[in-house]
């Protein structure tokens, strides 16, 4: 079944999307993902968005607490999660990682932004779980 984003999930995904190619217009593929990262976050900050760079997630399985199990690259306004990547071929399994990461944490959009390549647009995959 076909859940509807709230108004505010869109409205981030409408400025992610306006911010990654923002930021690839002006410094282009090749660079490190940290430097993007910090890019992305002067961005959100320059939007008045909330964001957390590199969020550690608990993970719980049977009784065992895994207390570093993950760490999100952005989680903008506690609602959507970007994970940013700098690599010349995609990989599968980065969208199988997102979506791991949707679930662990109740969220319901995400986003996959690869700045190595040479049209922003092919770049950015939305995800929504």
């Amino acid at each position: 079944m076909f859940t509807k984003l709230s108004q505010r999930e869109e409205l981030i995904a409408s400025q992610v999307v306006d911010i990654a190619i923002k930021i690839h217009k002006n410094l282009g593929p090749g660079l490190l993902e940290s430097i993007y990262e910090k890019c992305f976050a002067y961005e959100l900050s320059q939007r008045d968005l909330s964001y957390v760079r590199q969020q550690e997630v608990p993970i719980h399985y049977e009784s065992l607490l895994i207390e570093d199990g993950l760490r999100l690259d952005l989680l903008v306004d506690d609602l959507v999660i970007i994970e940013l990547k700098a690599q010349e071929n995609f990989h599968p399994v980065w969208e199988a990682q997102l979506l791991s990461y949707l679930r662990l944490t109740n969220k319901r959009l995400g986003f996959l932004i690869n700045f190595h390549i040479p049209l922003m647009k092919d770049g950015i995959k939305r995800l929504i779980l």
